[in-house]
C-alpha cells in the first residue's frame, strides 16, 4: 500500500479534475477497526476548482481554489461555529478566495452552505491572479498550478 501522503495527493488531484472517487483495495486507507475508512462517507465534490460560489446564508462569494473531501480544519475552528448551525464534517469543504462588500479574505466553507454564483461579475480578491487566469469560461488554473 502506498503512503498516506501519496494517497491524499492522488485523491486531491482526482477532486480537482472532477474525476469520480471510487473506493478500491489499492486506494483504501485503513485506520483499524475503531475508525471507519473516510472514503466510505465522502462524496464527490459538487463544485470545481475555479468555480465562483456564494454562501447560502452570509453575504459573501468567492472562487474555489482547493477542496477537502471532508472537514480538515482544526477542532477549535469547528467548535467555534454555533452548534445549531454547525455543518456535518463528512462532506466536502471548500477553500475560497472570498469577498464581501468590505474586504477580501480566505474562507473555509462546507458544501451544504454554498450555491453557484451565476452573476458573471468577476471576484476581485487580490490573490486570484496568482493562481488563475480569467477567460470567457471563467477562472482557469494557471499552468503548473494543478497537482
Amino acid at each position: 500500500m502506498s503512503s498516506p501522503s501519496r494517497f491524499l495527493q492522488r485523491l486531491a488531484r482526482k477532486l480537482r479534475s472532477g474525476e469520480e472517487i471510487e473506493q478500491s483495495p489499492s486506494e483504501t486507507m485503513s485506520y483499524g477497526e475503531d475508525r471507519p475508512n473516510f472514503l466510505s462517507r465522502s462524496r464527490q465534490a459538487k463544485y470545481q476548482i475555479g468555480q465562483v460560489v456564494k454562501h447560502r446564508v452570509f453575504p459573501f462569494r468567492g472562487v474555489i481554489f482547493d477542496v477537502d473531501p471532508e472537514f480538515a480544519n482544526t477542532e477549535e475552528w469547528y467548535e467555534s461555529i454555533p452548534e445549531e448551525v454547525r455543518p456535518h464534517k463528512d462532506q466536502p469543504y471548500y477553500h475560497l478566495f472570498a469577498e464581501n462588500e468590505r474586504t477580501h479574505y480566505v474562507a473555509y466553507v462546507s458544501e451544504q452552505n454554498l450555491l453557484p454564483d451565476d452573476s458573471d461579475t468577476p471576484v476581485s480578491h487580490p490573490d486570484i491572479a496568482e493562481m488563475f487566469d480569467l477567460d470567457a469560461g471563467g477562472y482557469v488554473l494557471k499552468g503548473g498550478m494543478a497537482n
